[in-house]
């Protein structure tokens, strides 16, 4: 196992990693909205969503890897009626059109509006 670490998205909040290279696949820790350049987090679920899916693609660019690659996505909405807007830029990113879960919670870290977590072909 590889452990993946790059500043190009948010650091770890807690005890864990950014994520992990394991028998030929990524797998990324969830993925708020915060620019790892300011620590800011955008207003909005579009633009919300847009640096959720940055963040995605640059730790898996760090794996080696690519959103192209991505199997399988699990996204978190902090409110379900963000679903559709959620979708069109989820959409622009993941083109491969991935298997997914897309599941409400209750609430998410640093009270953002979304988050994304995949597995990816390294």
């Amino acid at each position: 196992m590889k452990v993946i670490e790059t500043k190009n998205a948010p650091g770890a909040i807690g005890p864990y990693s950014q994520g992990y290279i394991a028998n030929g696949f990524v797998f990324t820790s969830g993925q708020i909205p915060v620019d790892p350049a300011t620590g800011e987090v955008p207003e909005g679920i579009s633009a919300q969503t847009e640096q959720s899916c940055k963040n995605v693609a640059a730790l898996l660019e760090a794996a080696g890897s690519s959103i192209e690659k991505v199997i399988k996505s699990t996204c978190f909405l902090a409110d379900m009626g963000d679903f559709a807007a959620f979708n069109e830029v989820y959409a622009k990113y993941f083109t491969g059109k991935p298997a997914r879960s897309c599941v409400a919670a209750k609430a998410l870290p640093k009270g953002v509006l979304c988050e994304i977590e995949v597995i990816a072909e390294a």
